[in-house]
Parts: structure tokens; C-alpha cells; sequence
């Protein structure tokens, strides 16, 4: 009996997104974010447990333990910090994460102090005034050290920063300004990688909706330090086999992204990604009628990066949703967020690569696999053959 396909819940992807993106999660700081998740997760009835540092490992359970598979997803967002207090009563700023300070300029942020007071504020240039300094304003490079964040507090001196309680290191997070239009249009800062979230939750919604039995467990895994270089590296358990990242697929001349479906992601800057996990993700949007396309992304790395460096012998891929202006004015479509969805979820529900007894290159009795057991219940389980 032929399977049938799986039906995204596109008013439960949008509501989650929008609340994902309301909720500040600059790297660093994902403690609200991340109890969101696990609260979500706990209305889905899907097990999770956290990692020290906290992030989010969820199961889907299939019928078999292991290998595993896993689709992971970041939390943390970009964001910066302040670095210093100044005489003049406002703050310089320094970014988390990789981000242009021309979309710093203008930006309306929140200060995050140690007491749990918040300040509001904008990030201006140093010369912010045409009035005052006329054609300077175009002259002045756009870079870190010509920005200021002044505050929404009666403060001119350093003095009053201190007793209100700002100190260097503080948080700042950016507000997002979501916009959600009826022609599907998604802008907002912070798409990248809360949409992708929001489409693994998707994805697994429409599993357990489905009733359908995953072939194997599944982990969900929802990490807090990718904008700063982490992403995957401590979240994986050893017999996961194979892991889908979620990310961006940059629109952008001499990109091939497709606007209103998937994007499978052939190459990022770390190196060509699993060939076989790649192709399989490519047969299901080919099976299933997914629109998708095929890309190659020179100057960012995903979640998988990490997981790989960090030593864990795995596969990975990459799925992309669409994403115009990444890192600054973000735009994404509802098709491409329901597209990346309906992949994951065909994904979790898919047949293995290979079978019990096949290596990624042939038999096992011709190519036999690494024993990651112990010597000495090698030598036993030898004698018993």
C-alpha cells in the first residue's frame, strides 16, 4: 500500500514562527527560547532531554533503535553586547555573531542587564544627524567601531549607565519587526534559523498527525551556538548515522535556491555534503512532488559543520527554506517553509539508505564496517560466529 504524503500544518508553522521570532535569542543567551521548545515539544507528546549547556535532543521513536537519524536546527540568533560605557551616556557595541553593522544602523534593541532590567534603545552611527554634519554622514565608514546605542533613559554621562545598573557585557537583543503577509511573504529579522525550526516542528507534527511508523528513531535536535561556531558539535549520541541540517538558502545572483520550495545543498563552505544522504533527500522531494532545487553555498556553514569537526562519524546534509538578505532585512515565503516541512517529514518517514547488511560501498562481509565495541566482545561475538 503506497504511503500517502504527508499534510503540513501551515497555520501551525506560521504561529510557531511568530512566536519563535518574538522571543530574543542571541547566542548566549537561549534560556527563554529554548524552555519555548521544550514546552512545544511537550504538546506535540514528543520526549526531549537537554544537554548541560541547553540544548534540545527530542526522539521520535521508529522500529528500530539504531542507527539513528537526526534533523537539527539552531535557536540562537545574531545579537551583540555591549562593550563599553561612554562619557557621553551611550553605549559601544559589539556584535554576536557574523553580521554587517550596516544592519545594525537603526536598529531598535533591547539591553539586558545582570538584574534582569531591560533598557530599550537604537543603534545609531556616530554621526546620525544630517543637520549636524551634513555630507559626513555618507562619509563615514559602516563599521562596529562607528556605532552607538543610545538608550531610551534619561542619561547623559556614564555616571547614571553605572547606577542604572549597565555593565560591560550585557546582552543586547534585536528586535525582529515580523511581518506576516496574506500573499505568504515572511520578513523579519531572525528567519535564519527560526524558521527552520519552526518547519522540524512542523515535520514532526505531521509525523505523529500521519500515525505512520518511522523505520527508525529520530532525533530532533535544536542546538544554541551555531551563529558563533558550535552548532552540533556535543549534541549528538554515538549511533546517530546520519543528520539533515536545517538552514538558509541565500537568494542572491549566481545562487540557485529555489524562492517557494526546498533547496538541497550540494556544497557550503566547509566541503561537498554526503553524497548519498544528498541524493536520497533529492529522490524523496523527486517522489513526493516537492518543489526544490539543487545549490552551492561558498561563504557559510551549517550545523553540520560542527557535528563533523567535533569527531562524530556521521552523514549530513543540508535542506534550506529560502531566505532573501540573510544576516540583515530577511525575507522568506510560507510555499518554501512548507516545501522544507514536508521534506523532513518524508525524511523521517523514509526507508533507510542502506540496508542491514550493506556498507556505503558494497556487502559488509566484503567491506566489513568499524566494531566500535570492545575488544574483548569482538573476540566473543568472533567465537560465537
Amino acid at each position: 500500500m503506497a504511503q500517502e504524503n504527508l499534510c503540513i500544518d501551515q497555520q501551525y508553522l506560521k504561529d510557531v514562527l511568530e512566536r519563535l521570532l518574538n522571543t530574543p535569542s542571541p547566542s548566549g543567551m537561549t534560556d527563554d527560547v529554548v524552555r519555548f521548545t521544550c514546552a512545544e515539544l511537550d504538546k506535540l507528546g514528543i520526549h526531549y532531554e537537554l544537554t548541560r549547556r541547553g540544548a534540545i535532543r527530542a526522539t521520535l521513536p521508529g522500529t528500530h533503535y539504531s542507527p539513528r537519524r537526526a534533523v537539527a536546527a539552531h535557536l540562537d540568533t545574531l545579537g551583540a553586547m555591549v562593550k563599553n560605557l561612554k562619557e557621553n551616556g551611550r553605549l559601544s557595541v559589539v556584535p554576536i555573531g557574523h553580521w554587517s553593522a550596516r544592519f545594525a544602523e537603526g536598529a531598535k534593541c533591547t539591553i539586558h542587564s545582570d538584574d534582569g532590567k531591560t533598557f530599550r534603545g537604537t543603534i545609531l552611527p556616530l554621526k546620525a544627524s544630517g543637520h549636524t554634519y551634513n555630507e559626513g554622514i555618507d562619509e563615514q565608514p559602516s563599521a562596529w567601531d562607528n556605532l552607538e546605542l543610545r538608550i531610551d533613559e534619561v542619561c547623559a554621562d556614564v555616571d547614571t549607565l553605572w547606577n542604572m545598573g549597565i555593565r560591560v557585557g550585557d546582552f543586547i537583543s534585536i528586535d525582529p519587526q515580523p511581518e506576516f503577509n496574506e500573499n505568504g511573504f515572511i520578513n523579519s529579522r531572525h528567519i535564519d534559523d527560526k524558521a527552520g525550526v519552526a518547519s522540524i516542528l512542523a515535520a514532526a507534527k505531521a509525523v505523529k498527525d500521519s500515525g505512520q511508523p518511522l523505520p527508525l528513531d529520530c532525533h530532533l535536535l535544536f542546538t544554541i551556538s551555531e551563529e558563533v561556531g558550535v552548532g552540533a558539535s556535543h549534541v549528538l549520541h554515538g549511533d546517530v548515522a546520519e543528520m539533515v541540517s536545517v538552514d538558509n538558502g541565500t537568494i542572491a545572483p549566481l545562487q540557485n535556491t529555489c524562492e517557494y520550495g526546498a533547496t538541497i545543498a550540494m556544497q557550503d563552505s566547509t566541503g561537498p555534503f554526503d553524497r548519498h544522504l544528498t541524493k536520497h533527500l533529492i529522490d524523496i522531494c523527486m517522489r513526493k512532488s516537492i518543489e526544490f532545487s539543487r545549490d552551492v553555498f561558498l561563504y557559510y556553514r551549517s550545523d553540520s559543520a560542527a557535528a563533523l569537526e567535533a569527531g562524530n562519524d556521521i552523514r549530513t546534509a543540508l535542506v534550506c527554506f529560502a531566505l532573501d538578505a540573510s544576516h540583515g532585512y530577511e525575507r522568506t515565503h510560507a510555499k518554501s517553509l512548507d516545501c522544507v516541512a514536508r521534506v523532513l517529514g518524508e525524511y523521517m518517514l523514509s526507508s533507510p539508505i542502506f540496508s542491514e547488511h550493506e556498507n556505503v560501498i558494497g556487502e559488509i562481509e566484503n567491506f566489513p564496517m568499524i566494531d566500535n565495541t570492545s575488544l574483548e566482545q569482538q573476540i566473543t561475538k568472533k567465537k560465537k560466529l
